[in-house]
């Protein structure tokens, strides 16, 4: 049975506007011992942690309690909050959304969430693949490593999915101080020459202003669509709206934006958002 951890207790938050938000940043940067402050930060944001839980549990085994995974990221939410620096010119649900990840994902590296019979079985499946390996010069079939083992294949298929291994894009290749982070070692195949990587940058700055002209609920649901590829659906469950209601808002964002860009004369991202 699929495990679930309740966000509905957030869901009837009281959403700050775009002006609250910002003086209770102020409030909390002027003095980052105010807990009050904090702690009516953390609310404001949870949502970002429903959404990680969301898009990380579903390449989890079972065994692994999403209770435990929804803490961690809410330790991870705390820490960018703690550590957020606004003159770096970083969106903070963007700087959020790594930290709580990569929170979520170095507490399970750390831990051995399996019991020792099913790390046994595992342990028993791949010394039986490497046995056959050897003796048919080729990878064994799950049926042929089952028929080894004395087990249903659909056993050795169950045995085979609760090891997983779990990889983030910033670990290091090594373990030396200069090793490449594996992001480092994928080779962009769309790399831009240097004066299509200046007018790119130029359109980033353009939209960026625009967005940040936008309403704060309307900002945050652009950036899930378009930066984090959430569904309308799922963008309604995270900010505890009906899905007409976030293309409602969708719709209305993208108008806005348009005009901004028309006082701005971006003809470029004017027809991008077309």
């Amino acid at each position: 049975m699929e495990q679930t951890f309740d966000f509905s207790s957030y869901n009837n938050i009281k959403r700050l506007s775009e002006d609250e938000l910002t003086l209770l940043w102020e409030k909390y940067l002027t003095d980052r011992s105010n807990k009050q402050a904090r702690d009516s930060i953390i609310v404001q944001y949870i949502y970002l942690v429903r959404y990680v839980v969301n898009r990380v549990k579903v390449t989890l085994p079972a065994s692994i309690s999403i209770e435990d995974i929804a803490g961690y990221g809410v330790e991870g939410l705390i820490n960018s909050i703690e550590r957020f620096a606004p003159q770096k010119s970083t969106r903070f649900e963007t700087y959020a959304l790594i930290r709580i990840r990569g929170a979520i994902l170095d507490k399970i590296r750390a831990q051995d969430f399996l019991p020792r019979s099913v790390r046994k079985k595992i342990k028993d499946v791949k010394q039986a693949t490497e046995t056959l390996k050897q003796e048919f010069g080729r990878m064994p079939t799950c049926n042929e490593i089952a028929n080894y083992l004395n087990l249903d294949p659909e056993q050795v298929r169950k045995i085979t999915s609760e090891d997983v291994t779990i990889t983030s894009i910033y670990d290091k290749r090594g373990t030396s101080e200069d090793s490449l982070e594996i992001i480092d070692t994928i080779e962009d195949s769309n790399k831009l020459n240097p004066q299509e990587r200046m007018e790119e940058q130029n359109v980033k700055t353009d939209l960026q202003r625009a967005l940040m002209r936008l309403p704060e609920r309307e900002r945050v649901l652009m950036v899930l669509y378009y930066q984090e590829n959430m569904t309308m659906k799922e963008i309604g469950s995270t900010l505890g709206m009906s899905e007409s209601r976030v293309c409602q808002l969708h719709a209305q964002g993208l108008m806005k934006l348009k005009n901004i860009l028309n006082e701005n004369r971006s003809s470029r991202l004017q027809q991008a958002i077309v």
